[in-house]
């Protein structure tokens, strides 16, 4: 199921609650429904329920209990942003989400840093080589980030 293709949010959905049951977290969804209430739609006409295409978009937010923090914002275009202990992973595409997820739930994941340029980031490795990574503020360093530093 790590690669499987998850053709909607609410696919998204079923997986992501799937990831949480099996490593016994709690989690707590909103979920926007229609153009005129998901995020990204904010050029929609007032009332406007239906993409122009005909569409029914449909947008979630997901928190994810314990620590790490971990929120998820599955987008109707195919994406989500990922935030791990608030460092924000954007773009992700969403057939990566449940990997993503596991792959922070078992401690594949690491702070690398580097002298030059100067810096840290949070790298999460997903099965078949992918790998996210981006930047950590070094004042934004939590106690978790701390402890995947390497």
């Amino acid at each position: 199921m790590e690669n499987s293709h998850l053709p909607t949010t609410e696919a998204a959905l079923a997986a992501v609650r799937d990831v949480a049951a099996e490593h016994g977290v709690r989690l707590s969804v909103s979920e926007d429904i229609g153009a005129d209430r998901t995020s990204r739609r904010t050029g929609a006409d007032p009332f406007a329920v239906l993409d122009p295409d005909g569409s029914l978009p449909h947008e979630a937010f997901v928190e994810l209990a314990g620590a790490p923090a971990v929120t998820v914002r599955l987008f109707p275009e195919g994406d989500a942003r990922i935030t791990v202990d608030g460092v924000e992973f954007d773009d992700v595409p969403r057939d990566h989400v449940p990997a993503f997820l596991r792959s922070v739930y078992r401690g594949l994941v690491r702070v690398e840093g580097k002298f030059f340029p100067p810096g840290q980031w949070l790298v999460v490795s997903l099965p078949g080589d992918t790998v996210h990574r981006e930047r950590v503020d070094l004042l934004a360093l939590t106690p978790w980030l701390a402890r995947a530093r390497r």
